[in-house]
């Protein structure tokens, strides 16, 4: 009888689903071109022995540490991390090319090493002489700040070994390569295999590690997910690479929040934290038609920004929809409402609609805003100056409340905006905010009577 042929299965290298045979598109996630053959993993006997087996211990008898954070040194990673790296934790850190991953570990390595904490610094995508002029750049520097180019995962853990640093940085995780697995660095079976022994190698010493991910032309982490599910923290590092403004955002962590996110402005020197978002985020353009302020919360920080919208005549094709730093799903339910609750006709008009400075946020506070950058387009009239809009819209067109309402509204007082439209329901359950300039309102109708009446002023004015 001949010898059994050895079997290969294939990995969406997206998802990291199994499939049988190849085929076109993942059956998991729908992605195309993804599938990657890999060999079979040998049937093993799950018994384990009783060499390897450890006593439970009570929850009330494990011992922590409480000085087991470590501040980075840069305040705005801090307030993301939940106040510092922990140790033993593993971290992801992920993000488009060119956003300023490898200037933010690196920063962030130097600082520790001015604590004297031992830092090791792999590079797997430059060498070390690229590594020492990028630092130069940096003007960073550090006694305790070790460099290795190397891929090899043996290697770097046997070097790890020895130094036992406080931190180790793999840059990045896509490069590493397990010399036991036949398929190339970057490939599913190897970010999952080089993960699982790094995790392995870092809790049973107590060692900080961070990973640089890649990410897809999605935006999401590069790799099977169960990659963001053997780590404690995702960070993702994200902006427009047109703009000098970064925002680092928190995705999943263990031992903090996950709605904190910190702005870094890119300088020749480094990452600088930004203290005052707004001053980036807003323009002199909310003196013309189309525009509309508002302040969206990040985690505890509220900042404000900019909702342009330009309508434009459409007779010919299908009108387009298009969102910039939105969910192009809520846009067409915002323009849907206007059109049944404002009977505002949008059918035969193409509308744009962008966050200005490459700003993303999904936060429903914006919806008027967005109604009234829209109508504000339509009618080529601009807004009356300082208007700030904070309402979520219903598919009613009635108001509704938003979270940390008192926040915002003293942002954009602190910012210099006073007049500020507010839900109808705040003049009854909070007197706080009845103060002058603020005007409330039920529904949409309400909202284009106001306009309409504005707009007649102006006319009078002009």
């Amino acid at each position: 009888m001949s010898a059994r042929k050895s079997r290969n299965i294939y990995l969406c290298r997206e998802c990291g689903h199994q499939h049988t045979r190849w085929q076109g598109n993942c059956s998991a996630c729908g992605s195309w071109n993804t599938l990657e053959e890999e060999q079979a993993p040998s049937h093993r006997s799950s018994k384990t022995g009783p060499g390897n087996v450890r006593e439970a211990t009570l929850l009330d008898e494990v011992v922590i540490s409480r000085d087991s954070r470590t501040a980075t040194g840069l305040e705005m990673v801090d307030k993301v991390l939940g106040g510092g790296l922990v140790e033993g934790a593993l971290v992801l850190l992920g993000g488009e090319p060119g956003m300023g991953k490898s200037t933010l570990i690196l920063q962030i390595c130097s600082l520790l090493s001015k604590k004297g904490k031992g830092v090791l610094y792999v590079s797997g995508e430059e060498s070390e002489a690229q590594v020492k002029l990028r630092a130069e750049r940096l003007q960073v520097h550090g006694e305790t700040l070790h460099l290795l180019a190397h891929t090899d995962l043996e290697g770097i853990l046997e070097v790890a070994k020895n130094l036992n640093p406080s931190l180790l940085v793999l840059d990045s995780i896509q490069t590493v390569r397990v010399p036991d697995l036949d398929s190339s660095p970057g490939s599913v079976a190897q970010v999952r295999e080089s993960t699982f022994r790094i995790m392995e190698f870092a809790k049973t010493r107590s060692l900080t590690t961070i990973l640089v991910g890649h990410v897809t032309k999605g935006g999401e982490i590069a790799g099977p997910r169960l990659l963001e599910h053997m780590v404690d923290v995702v960070l993702q590092f994200e902006g427009d690479r047109t703009h000098h403004f970064r925002l680092l955002r928190g995705l999943k962590n263990r031992f903090g929040p996950t709605d904190e996110i910190g702005v870094f402005e890119m300088k020749g020197d480094g990452l600088q934290p930004v203290a005052n978002p707004a001053a980036y985020f807003l323009t002199d353009s909310t003196s013309t038609p189309g525009s509309c302020l508002s302040v969206v919360m990040e985690g505890t920080q509220p900042f404000m920004v900019e909702v342009q919208a330009l309508v434009a005549d459409n007779n010919f094709t299908y009108p387009k929809r298009t969102a910039m730093g939105l969910d192009p799903n809520r846009l067409s339910l915002l323009l849907a409402v206007m059109e049944k609750r404002m009977g505002i006709l949008l059918g035969q008009s193409d509308v744009y609609v962008n966050l200005a400075g490459g700003v993303k946020s999904n936060d429903p506070g914006l919806d008027l805003a967005v109604i009234l950058a829209v109508l504000s387009s339509i009618r080529d009239v601009t807004l009356p100056p300082g208007t700030v809009a904070l309402a979520e819209t219903g598919l009613g067109g009635e108001m509704r409340l938003v979270s940390h309402l008192e926040s915002r509204v003293r942002e954009a007082k602190n910012q210099g905006f006073d007049r500020i439209l507010l839900p109808e329901r705040v003049k009854r359950s909070n007197k706080d905010l009845c103060m002058e300039k603020v005007l409330f309102f039920e529904r949409l109708p309400d909202i284009r009577r106001w306009f309409e009446e504005f707009e007649q002023g102006a006319d009078r004015v002009e």
